[in-house]
């Protein structure tokens, strides 16, 4: 609209001066004409009364006189005549111009002076008037009195202002015509075009090559559409080369790497595209107050760790919650940027949400609500129907954004959590051809625990929409199968591991999910020495000194109350280690809108104060505790300082940062504490197993962790890092997609 506006504005103009202009000279010309016609009359008709007035001045015939004015009376435009005799004063008037004899009007003695007519406008009452005044002279030119004639002229304006009506009239009738005219070419020439190649392109990006339907256009345009059509040409046999060659490459490689997964993908998917739904994004944009920027970071997330990785190797589009105070500012018209930032991999579509639905989906529903309810750590979940109705809106919301991507055929969408777990069922109504898997990445209860939830049919209704449910371990696949043979009128196959709802079959299978562990190579993301050396420093770590690194979140999940417990039981058993120890503890808060999440950022506070306090020694003090969010970047070092790392989960689906502390230990040193209720412990059996519960337990193996020698802590760390290089984040993708592909022979 703006361009047509730009087109005709300029016309409009000249068009509005040009009537403007005429208007005006038209209407000056027409009021000279009225007047002069006016001036006319008036000095016709009182030249016809000069003999009737000489008769009556020579006989002083009052009575004749007032019948004179008084024919004036039933006159039309508000005509009136007056005698004057010759001194000027008033014989007779017309009635309703009886108050003219009391203006004062000193021309009247200059038109008896000179004995020349006059004539001269007036205003009288609420009307203008114009007054002609005609001296009466008799044979021998001596001056026998005057004679008025005064006539309305409103009814020129009248004229006027019928005048300007219809000028504007034709005006703006003239105006619109040119509008309509201009649309109407715009359409035409541009909209229809543009048109026909965004519908175009539309059908080239989801793949509806049967709809490609030549352009005929001509012109400079035509010569654009031209170009496009070679180009998209082009990419579509690039496509095709890109598949068979993948095809070729994947035979050939046998570890599972960034590029093996990209070739997996191009031979596999073909042109369908990769779709990726979670709640948290993998860029965010925030504005810092104090340097008055904005910054994009990377959000602590396993889930962001775990996916960034298989986007970055293979493109595609995630499609997350814009949570960033600043991220409004960096996406297109779209809602969409290319990220990273400084080397564009794959697209981010962000999603708004507003303050009550974050709240009621995200802080209220999610993680008050499935988070306890999956996780056995004894916090009561609460449920509440508002924040269940929000959660079925945002879902809903997600899968509108998610069915405006897609491509015609069979796209393959990959939903992360237990955020979306209404999405796929959303998805499949509309589009069945997709294929969709969802990945939970936390723990799946018992069935007798998910009957706390009083959603629980819907919410299991929703993940069998999915094609292919992915859990970390075969324990949680097993819960779940229970779950639906109890909850759900279904059919549950133990030997194919699937659940048969309504005619719709979904898989179920175990992918423990990895981390990017560049083992493979030897290749490190940071200079390990430097930033060792350099971290030693700014905590004040004299070397010698035994130093046990966490990495959490901070979360009741995480078992950081049962670590700090554990820490202070080390010290009180086995003193000697008492300025010989400590422990640094990297803490991201979380969710501390939610007052149980506050509660325990508070405990802990308060809990670190106290071990401190208890045990500090000098310049000595045994917890070192790091309360912000850390980039991936800044906690490498950590990884690599750490003689030992503490994961102390009391409940958790895989938990990576074992796995990250592992893949940074090149040179074999270190020892893992691990909690036997994570994920990682089924396939770390070299870590030091723990029950986090146990305090004197876990205080024991933080001893036997510093005490075992450094052949056996060798030996444990090289077999959990082949573990973690053989079973990366590449194969744990490409595991899910040639899963999810085989089903169509199914």
């Amino acid at each position: 609209m703006k361009r047509v506006l730009l087109f005709i504005l300029p016309i409009l103009i000249l068009v509005t001066l040009g009537f403007a202009i005429s208007g005006i000279m038209q209407a000056r010309f027409t009021e000279e004409k009225l007047m002069d016609d006016l001036k006319r009359k008036a000095r016709s008709v009182g030249e016809s009364l000069e003999l009737s007035a000489e008769y009556i001045l020579l006989n002083n015939d009052l009575k004749q006189a007032n019948r004179l004015v008084d024919s004036f009376q039933k006159r039309e435009r508000l005509q009136g005549c007056v005698i004057y005799n010759k001194d000027g004063q008033i014989l007779a008037i017309t009635e309703r111009f009886s108050d003219f004899k009391e203006r004062q009007r000193p021309y009247l003695k200059d038109i008896l002076s000179s004995k020349i007519p006059r004539g001269v406008l007036e205003k009288f009452k609420e009307y203008s008037v114009y007054s002609y005044v005609l001296p009466v002279l008799n044979d021998d030119e001596s001056l026998l009195g005057m004679v008025e004639v005064i006539y309305d002229t409103s009814y020129m304006f009248t004229t006027l202002a019928e005048l300007w009506r219809k000028i504007s009239v034709t005006s703006i009738t003239l105006i619109l015509l040119i509008i309509a005219i201009a649309l109407l070419i715009q359409r035409q020439i541009f909209i229809i075009p543009v048109r026909r190649l965004t519908q175009w392109f539309t059908h080239f990006q989801r793949g509806e090559t049967d709809k490609l339907r030549p352009f005929a256009e001509k012109g400079e345009f035509g010569k654009l559409i031209s170009e496009v059509e070679q180009v998209a040409l082009s990419i579509r046999v690039a496509r095709r080369t890109i598949s068979d060659e993948a095809h070729v490459r994947l035979q050939k490689d046998e570890l599972w790497t960034e590029t093996k997964l990209k070739n997996l993908i191009h031979a596999k998917l073909d042109d369908n595209a990769l779709f990726v739904v979670s709640n948290r994004e993998p860029y965010m944009h925030v504005f810092n107050e104090s340097t008055g920027k904005s910054a994009c970071i990377r959000p602590a997330s396993g889930v962001v760790t775990a996916i960034h990785p298989i986007l970055s190797a293979c493109g595609g589009t995630w499609i997350a919650h814009g949570s960033g105070n600043s991220d409004r500012k960096f996406v297109n018209s779209k809602d969409k940027l290319g990220v990273p930032p400084e080397d564009n991999r794959y697209i981010l579509k962000r999603v708004w949400l507003n303050k009550e639905e974050e709240q009621g989906y995200y802080y209220g529903f999610s993680n008050e609500g499935l988070w306890p309810l999956c996780h056995n750590t004894h916090t009561r979940p609460v449920f509440k129907e508002s924040d269940w109705l929000m959660y079925k809106e945002v879902n809903q919301k997600f899968a509108d954004s998610v069915l405006s991507e897609l491509p015609a055929s069979s796209p393959f969408i990959f939903v992360q959590d237990y955020h979306f777990t209404l999405l796929p069922k959303m998805i499949k109504d509309k589009r069945p051809d997709a294929k969709v898997a969802l990945f939970w990445h936390i723990p799946w209860p018992t069935p007798e625990a998910f009957m706390i939830c009083p959603y629980q049919n819907e919410i299991l209704e929703g993940m069998l929409g999915s094609d292919l449910i992915g859990f970390h371990v075969q324990n949680h696949c097993n819960n779940f199968l229970d779950t639906a043979n109890r909850l759900l009128e279904s059919r549950v196959d133990t030997e194919k591991f699937s659940v048969v709802r309504s005619g719709k079959e979904t898989f179920i299978r175990a992918f423990p999910i990895s981390i990017d562990a560049h083992i493979d190579d030897g290749s490190f993301r940071v200079d390990p020495v430097r930033q060792v050396e350099k971290l030693r420093k700014e905590l004040e770590l004299e070397d010698g000194i035994v130093i046990a690194v966490g990495v959490d979140r901070i979360d009741y999940t995480k078992g950081i109350v049962e670590r700090i417990l554990a820490i202070d039981r080390f010290l009180d058993k086995y003193p000697e280690y008492k300025k010989n120890f400590v422990f640094v503890q990297l803490a991201a808060p979380s969710r501390t809108h939610i007052k149980r999440y506050h509660d325990l950022i508070g405990k802990i506070d308060e809990l670190v104060e106290k071990i401190n306090r208890k045990h500090t020694d000098g310049n000595w003090k045994p917890i070192i505790y790091l309360k912000k969010h850390f980039s991936e970047d800044d906690i490498q070092p950590y990884y690599r300082l750490g003689d030992i790392c503490i994961v102390s989960s009391l409940h958790d689906g895989m938990n990576l940062v074992a796995k990250e502390y592992v893949a940074e230990k090149s040179d074999l040193s270190g020892a893992l504490i691990l909690s036997q209720f994570t994920g990682a412990a089924r396939e770390l059996t070299d870590a030091i197993l723990i029950n986090p519960y146990s305090i004197e337990e876990f205080a024991d193996s933080i001893k036997l962790a510093i005490q075992m020698p450094k052949e056996e802590k060798q030996r444990r760390m090289e077999n959990m890092r082949k573990v973690i290089a053989e079973n990366n984040i590449f194969r744990w993708a490409a595991n899910i997609i040639t899963e999810l592909i085989a089903l169509k022979t199914i």
